[in-house]
């Protein structure tokens, strides 16, 4: 009759044991509930940014607001696809569905706005080189049919297309003079100048520059996610003279102006936060920005996916 309170003691030990642990363990549960939610606060703060006080865009007053379209000038959104190589860089990264999913959102845009649309098929590209190279060559062979080219990578998307590229180009030149106007337009980065988005005019020089840049051919790299392009566009940029620079070449003050970046979570965006934050401010990608560019993350058909659900969120 004895044995059947052995268990009944110790059950009633277990009992009090977690009686005597559980307060411990509810001290612990608002410091796990920070540890969880810290790495995404930076995250909301920067998606704000524009609500906070950024301005990308420089205000325009009256007239400037809606920048008169000349029916003279020719302007093309151009971008390529290599989706048939993006199982060679490495680390998981992968382009396949990308220009789809961003086509339809940038003919949408050209559309609206009166622009050109060259979406440039994998057969463009070269297949001596990394693909992203044969953006010059693209640019090359288009660049004496239009105006302007605006390039875009594969991997960026129109996030708010009430702005027109007329205004961009406008903010950063100052007038609407095509004649008077330098000849590539670029934003800058943690590693210089970016070679994803940038505008680049019709001119003897841009053909000279194009050509300059396709020839870099030391700088050609296979076997990771850097192709090289970008790096021989710093080359460039950095080895121009001052008086060819002050001429043909303008770097937008904001690189948000139409190159943001979205911010995720990670060891190298958090340190970049803590030791870089004005540059970080100035390329985050924030609610109401012009466009965004998926540079360097790996999930790329993931992130255009989140952004699209955040658009229709704060719809």
């Amino acid at each position: 009759m004895a044995a059947p309170a052995r268990p009944r003691r110790a059950a009633q030990n277990r009992a009090r044991l977690l009686h005597r642990l559980r307060p411990r363990h509810l001290l612990f549960l608002p410091v796990a509930l920070v540890l969880f939610v810290l790495p995404y606060m930076p995250a909301l703060l920067l998606l704000r940014a524009n609500s906070l006080g950024r301005q990308c865009l420089p205000p325009t007053t009256g007239h400037l607001i809606r920048l008169p379209r000349d029916p003279r000038l020719k302007i093309a959104i151009a971008t390529l696809s290599d989706e048939g190589a993006s199982d060679h860089r490495g680390r998981g990264r992968s382009f396949r569905g990308v220009l789809a999913a961003t086509t339809r959102n940038k003919r949408s845009y050209a559309a609206a706005h009166g622009y050109s649309l060259a979406v440039l098929p994998a057969a463009a590209v070269d297949p001596r080189r990394p693909p992203s190279w044969s953006k010059v060559l693209v640019l090359r062979s288009h660049l004496r049919r239009h105006h302007w080219l605006f390039w875009n990578d594969a991997d960026t998307l129109v996030t708010n297309p009430d702005i027109s590229l007329e205004r961009v180009l406008f903010s950063v030149i100052g007038h609407s003079d095509f004649d008077a106007s330098p000849d590539l337009i670029l934003t800058k980065d943690f590693n210089g100048v970016n070679a994803g988005m940038f505008f680049i005019r019709m001119s003897n020089w841009s053909e000279g520059f194009l050509d300059r840049w396709w020839n870099l051919t030391s700088f050609i790299q296979f076997g990771s996610t850097k192709s090289g392009d970008n790096a021989a566009l710093n080359h460039l940029i950095e080895h121009l003279s001052p008086e060819e620079m002050r001429e043909h070449v303008r770097i937008a003050n904001m690189q948000c102006l139409f190159n943001s970046y979205p911010w995720a979570p990670t060891w190298k965006s958090v340190h970049r936060l803590i030791f870089h934050l004005p540059t970080t401010w100035k390329g985050v990608y924030s609610n109401g920005d012009f466009m965004v560019h998926f540079a360097g993350l790996d999930d790329k058909l993931g992130w255009i996916n989140k952004i699209r659900r955040q658009r229709r969120f704060l719809r």
